[in-house]
């Protein structure tokens, strides 16, 4: 059995590409900061799909706990053959001039540090093996900017930047790297993005039909099980209704 290692798994686009991955047939590194959904997260996967499932409760913010997180593994769990760099996030969204210093900060630390602190030390397992394959998570944000979001389309603009050069570096070492870019996907982000106003993230989808975590996890599926020689270098996923990052066409009561 193969083992594939998730960021960010406790909601989301993460439990649902941890219970795909699992459905594949794989042994689960789970990962995330709150405990107790993790904890039960791991118990369900096992009792669903009789897979192996070490859950691990950190922050990838904290590059420390990164480096005690992988220097913990050991036996088929550090056998690393499918990375998803997932755990990310947007805070505010307010004109540049009206916005935080602390949500730049909390966007920057995950979409991009936490991505580079954990796959720093997971590319040395598989070059070890000279083969794997790294999934980062970006953004129709990381392809072009929309108002109010420019640092969150900074990150994920990052995000593709780093997902190409590592492509380039790490060709000869047998490893894939692509990405998933979802556009309007309903999940706890927008909730998070709004600081916990559930009327402002409900607004976000008014008058569409957005895709779910599930549409995203059938892309990392396509991704994962195509045949050895071929790499799906990104997947780009839009609701039908939405043309690019700001237009939607809406149907409204």
């Amino acid at each position: 059995m193969k083992t594939a290692f998730i960021t960010g798994t406790t909601s989301g686009f993460g439990k649902a590409f941890a219970h795909r991955m699992a459905k594949l047939n794989y042994n689960l590194v789970i990962t995330g900061r709150r405990k107790e959904r993790l904890d039960e997260l791991a118990l369900t996967l096992q009792q669903q799909y009789n897979v192996e499932v070490l859950a691990l409760c950190f922050d990838v913010r904290d590059n420390e706990a990164c480096k005690n997180a992988i220097a913990s593994l050991t036996g088929k769990f550090r056998a690393i053959d499918v990375l998803v760099n997932n755990a990310g996030l947007a805070a505010g969204a307010s004109p540049f001039d009206e916005s935080d210093l602390d949500d730049y900060e909390r966007m920057i630390d995950t979409n991009v540090k936490g991505l580079l602190y954990i796959t720093k030390l997971v590319v040395p397992l598989m070059i070890e093996k000279q083969a794997g394959h790294i999934v980062n998570i970006s953004s129709i944000a990381g392809i072009e900017v929309y108002p109010n979001g420019s640092v969150y389309c900074a990150t994920k603009h990052a995000v593709n930047a780093i997902t190409k050069g590592l492509r380039l570096d790490l060709v000869k070492y047998g490893i894939k790297i692509g990405s998933i870019s979802p556009g309007m996907v309903e999940t706890e982000f927008s909730v998070v993005r709004y600081h916990g106003d559930e009327q402002k993230a409900k607004g976000v989808y008014a008058g569409i039909v957005p895709l779910d975590a599930e549409d995203i996890a059938d892309a990392l599926e396509f991704m994962v099980t195509r045949p050895d020689h071929v790499s799906i270098n990104d997947i780009q996923i839009n609701p039908k209704q939405q043309a690019n990052t700001f237009l939607v066409h809406r149907i409204l009561d």
